[in-house]
Parts: C-alpha cells; structure tokens; sequence
C-alpha cells in the first residue's frame, strides 16, 4: 500500500505530536521537524505528499519556509496552521500560496477532514517530471533543453521549464491563466487586471517545441478555459 506522507513542521511538542498521532492512525506515513531551520531543511528536501506548517516557529519563520517550498516545489499542496485571531497571518498565508488553514486550537476531526479535502481536490499535485516526449523530440527537464531527432537543440529559460512543467504535471487537464499565474508566477490572479504575458510564453514555448500555433500537437488552447498539454502528442 502506497501510504501519503505528510511533514508536520510544528515547534509546540505536544500539538505535533497529537497530530503525528491523528494521522498515522488514519493511515498516513508522517515525520516532523521541531523549529524553522530544521524545517526548512526538510520541506525542500524530502519527498511528501502534503505540508502542515505552523507559520510562527524558532529560527526560520512558517513564512520563510511556504516561500520556498512555493519556489522550489509549486503543485506541493500546503495547510498552514495558525493561532486563533492572527487573521492576518491567515490572508498572508493564503496569498503567498497556502492551500487551507486551520486555526488552533483544533479538532482531531476538523484537522484530518482538511488534510483528506485538500489532497482529493488537488488533480494539479502529481509527481515531479523529468521529460516528457514531443513529436521528433524529447524535452530533458534536467538538463533544461528539448533535443529533436535530428540533432537540433534548444535551451529553455526558467520560466518556459516551469510553466511546461507544470502543464505535464497535469497533462490532459485544462489548466486556466489563473492557475498558471497562483501556481507558476505565484502571483494572486486577483490583483492582475490584465495580462498576455502567459499567452507570450506559451507562443514561445510552441516555436521552441515545433509546434505549429495554427494547429498545435503539443500545448493546446482549451477555449474559455487555459492550455493543456496534450497526454499523448500526436507526431507529425
């Protein structure tokens, strides 16, 4: 049985332990870090399924660390915990990329109902990908290019790997410029008014792959909706 893992980074010992607690009981595969700095090291380092982090820890703060796990791992569903009128701490969490909240003190029952809703409506969190086939070609993530048949290849900037990157994490599923800028940009799509810069790289990403933006094979335009990459791209 493949087990969900989930990080609890939580410096009160007796919260994280009933947490530790309520969840391997419900059948998740846990572990923990006690302070910022160690859970800093963890959240960027480990593999897991879901983060719960309290935002007011020793050394690294909660903040510092959604920070970087939002940098360094944008899909990974977080759940940050928080002291009852720190309202703000709650919005601040939220518009730096937070998934849920859970205001403390808790419910064992409230707690595990957050943790099982955010991991079922979370289709946009699977695995990380190292490459992905194109027509002709294959696009190697690690090494930050797409290598064609014939020996062409072509690098891709930072942000082209990762807005293509996270449409094959989610391959098969429109994903909207909302999405893509909470997600890839990391920016509240609410306070965007207007932008093309997603459609600039999509359009370049499409020169990049060799897809034809008058009938594209590869990063499709979902109409009303976003873009998906195509879950098998049809060669040509």
């Amino acid at each position: 049985m493949n087990r969900r893992r989930i990080l609890v980074i939580e410096d009160d010992a007796a919260i994280r332990e009933g947490i530790v607690d309520a969840l391997e009981f419900e059948g998740y595969a846990t572990f923990e870090a006690k302070d910022g700095d160690e859970g800093l090291a963890s959240a960027v380092g480990a593999s897991y399924d879901l983060l719960l982090l309290d935002l007011i820890l020793p050394g690294r703060s909660g903040f510092d660390i959604l920070e970087e796990v939002r940098a360094t791992r944008p899909t990974l569903p977080v759940i940050v915990l928080t002291a009852r009128g720190e309202e703000q701490d709650r919005v601040k969490g939220l518009r730096m990329g937070a998934d849920d909240y859970v205001v403390k003190p808790f419910s064992v029952k409230e707690l595990l109902a957050r943790v099982e809703a955010v991991l079922r409506r979370s289709p946009e969190r699977p695995s990380d990908v190292h490459a992905i086939a194109v027509p002709n070609g294959v696009v190697d993530f690690e090494r930050r290019e797409v290598r064609f048949e014939d020996g062409a290849r072509t690098e891709l900037s930072d942000r082209e790997l990762d807005l293509l990157r996270y449409l094959a994490q989610n391959a098969g599923r429109a994903v909207s410029r909302d999405e893509i800028l909470a997600r890839v940009w990391r920016i509240d799509p609410q306070t965007i008014i207007e932008t093309r810069t997603i459609d600039m790289h999509v359009g370049r990403l499409r020169e990049k792959l060799r897809d034809d933006p008058a009938a594209p094979h590869v990063i499709l335009t979902v109409r009303g909706k976003g873009y998906m990459l195509a879950e098998k791209p049809d060669a040509r």
